[in-house]
C-alpha cells in the first residue's frame, strides 16, 4: 500500500501524499511542540515540513520509513525555528486592575513555553517508540519535561527528544541530524544530565490518575479556594516546595510563604467578585481558565490559564500562561456572565 501511495504521490497525486502523511501529522506537530515549546510553532513548522516532504519527494531514497524520513525533516526544520534570533519570548499579559506582583523568590530567565490541549493528544497513534527510549509517549509532554527541553541547547534538546522520547539509535539519529554518532552520544550524555537536574525530585509516578477521582478531588478542592479567595486554604493544598510560575515572566515563587503572598494581593482587588475557574486539559494535567473579576464590567474576560502538576495527594507546581491567542485551543469562552 506504501509503495502504491508513494509512487502515485511522485507523480504529483496529492490525495496520495496525504494517505502517507496523514498518519504521522499529529504526532509529528507533539514532536515539534517539544523541541519548540510552542503550539502555534509546532503548527508552522508541521505545515513546512509537509511542504518540503511533498517537494522533496523524488529525493527520498526509501532507506527508512516514511515516518522516519518525516521526523528528520520535521527536527531540521525545528532546529532552522531555534536559530531564528527573532524569536523572543514576550511579557504575558497583565491585567489593568492587577496590583504589582510581590518579590519573587528568585528571577529565571524567560522561557518560551506554551500548554499542550489534551484534544490534540486524545487522536495520537498507537505507534509505540522504539527500544531504547526512556519516556513514554505522553509522559513526554508533561509540563516540566518540556519546560526542561527548553532549557537546553537546540542540538541537546533535538537529540534527547529522537533517542530518549522516539528510541531512535544513535546512528539514525545522527543521520537524521547529519553529524556524527559520537556528536549524538555526548550531546545525549550531557542533555540528560541537564534535564535530570532541572526536574522536579517529585516523580510523576505519585501523580494521580489522569482524569482520575482523586484527581478530580484535588483540583476541585483548588478551585473552590481560589474562587472564595482563601488564600491560606489554597496554600494547604501544595507541597511544602511547590513552585509557581508564569512563563515567559521571569518571576518564580517557591514554598507556601511566597505563594500566599502573591494570591494574597491579587485577591485583595477582588473585592465582592469572585473570580470563575473554568476546567480544561493542558500536556495530560488538570488546568483551568481563569476569569478575573472586572469591577467595571457585567461580564468576566478570560485572562490566562493556570496548569497544575499534581504530587500524590498535593499541588507541586502552578503554571500561568497569559497568551490570550491560546484559549480557543482549550475550548474556553471569551466571557463568563458574572
Amino acid at each position: 500500500m506504501t509503495t502504491t501511495a508513494l509512487a502515485r504521490a511522485r507523480a504529483g497525486d496529492e490525495e496520495a501524499f496525504r494517505e502517507l502523511t496523514d498518519p504521522h501529522r499529529r504526532e509529528l506537530q507533539l514532536h515539534c511542540y517539544r523541541i519548540l515549546g510552542s503550539v502555534h510553532d509546532a503548527e508552522d513548522t508541521l505545515q513546512e515540513t509537509l511542504l518540503a516532504a511533498w517537494r522533496g519527494l523524488g529525493q527520498f531514497e526509501e532507506r527508512a520509513s516514511v515516518r522516519s524520513w518525516l521526523y528528520k525533516i520535521a527536527t531540521n526544520r525545528c532546529l532552522n525555528v531555534l536559530r531564528d534570533t527573532g524569536r523572543r519570548p514576550a511579557a504575558a499579559a497583565r491585567s489593568p486592575w492587577s496590583a504589582p506582583p510581590p518579590e519573587p523568590t528568585r528571577r529565571a530567565e524567560p522561557l518560551w513555553l506554551q500548554p499542550y490541549p489534551d484534544t490534540l493528544l486524545d487522536d495520537l497513534p498507537d505507534a509505540a517508540p522504539g527500544p531504547e527510549a526512556r519516556y513514554e509517549t505522553k509522559e513526554a509532554v508533561a509540563l516540566a519535561f518540556v519546560a526542561g527541553l527548553q532549557r537546553l541547547p537546540p542540538r541537546q534538546r533535538a537529540v534527547l527528544v529522537l533517542r530518549d522520547v522516539l528510541g531512535y539509535p544513535a546512528a539514525q539519529a545522527a543521520g537524521m541530524l547529519g553529524v556524527s554518532e559520537v556528536s549524538v552520544n555526548s550531546a545525549l550524555q550531557r542533555a540528560r544530565a541537564t534535564l535530570a537536574a532541572q526536574l522536579p525530585a517529585t516523580g510523576r509516578d505519585s501523580a494521580p490518575a489522569p482524569r482520575s477521582a482523586r484527581e478530580r478531588e484535588i483540583t476541585s478542592r483548588f478551585a473552590d479556594a481560589f474562587e472564595a479567595a482563601d488564600a491560606n486554604r489554597l496554600v494547604a493544598l501544595l507541597t511544602g516546595d511547590a513552585w509557581l510560575t508564569m512563563p515567559p515572566e521571569p518571576l518564580e515563587y517557591r514554598g507556601h510563604a511566597a505563594i500566599a503572598g502573591f494570591f494574597q494581593t491579587r485577591m485583595e482587588r477582588w473585592g465582592t467578585r469572585a473570580p470563575r475557574l473554568v476546567p480544561t486539559r493542558a500536556n495530560n494535567q488538570p488546568a483551568f481558565g481563569y476569569y478575573p473579576p472586572d469591577p467595571d464590567e457585567r461580564v468576566a474576560h478570560v485572562h490566562s490559564l493556570i496548569v497544575l502538576t499534581l504530587a500524590g495527594d498535593k499541588i507541586c507546581a502552578i503554571t500561568r500562561f497569559g497568551d490570550s491567542s491560546l484559549f480557543p485551543g482549550f475550548g474556553l469562552p471569551q466571557t463568563l456572565p458574572h
